[in-house]
């Protein structure tokens, strides 16, 4: 399928970038500096799809946006943060949890702003009531995403 937009590749290169590095923010030991480092870097995501596409970057609405979608995955991660401190298994399986759920929520968050952006709208037109089904879809596939990128990650 022909990109309609030139700007896509280089947008889907960006969010891929991103998801990657989200995954690896998943496996620090601290959950409270992962939590912090995750919404650094999926504010960052924003910024450079901003720019991509020419919209100027507000980093409150950036922060706002954020806290409105993903924040509804938060307590998800938080908890499989926590569990790093159980002993035995509890620190691998909270760190490919945090890897697996922050990965898939920043393709999600990356993929909404693309559509977002791509339609015409900025960072003031931003309504995240209006896209959260989408950002639900996106997480979903975000996570398929995920596992096709580490084979053999299990949530």
């Amino acid at each position: 399928m022909a990109e309609t937009n030139p700007n896509t590749a280089k947008a889907e290169q960006t969010i891929k970038h991103h998801m990657l590095a989200a995954a690896g923010i998943g496996l620090m030991p601290l959950p409270w500096v992962e939590l912090a480092a995750l919404a650094g870097l999926q504010l960052n995501l924003l910024r450079r799809l901003a720019g991509i596409y020419g919209v100027e970057f507000s980093s409150q609405i950036g922060k706002s946006a954020i806290g409105a979608l993903v924040g509804s995955d938060l307590s998800v991660a938080l908890s499989a943060s926590l569990a790093k401190a159980l002993p035995g298994p509890g620190w691998a399986i909270g760190a490919v949890s945090g890897a697996l759920l922050g990965a898939a929520s920043t393709y999600a968050l990356g993929k909404v702003f693309v559509q977002h952006f791509e339609s015409g709208n900025t960072f003031l037109t931003f309504d995240p009531d209006k896209v959260k089904a989408y950002y639900a879809q996106q997480y979903a596939q975000g996570k398929e995403e995920v596992r096709k990128n580490f084979t053999g990650l299990k949530p």
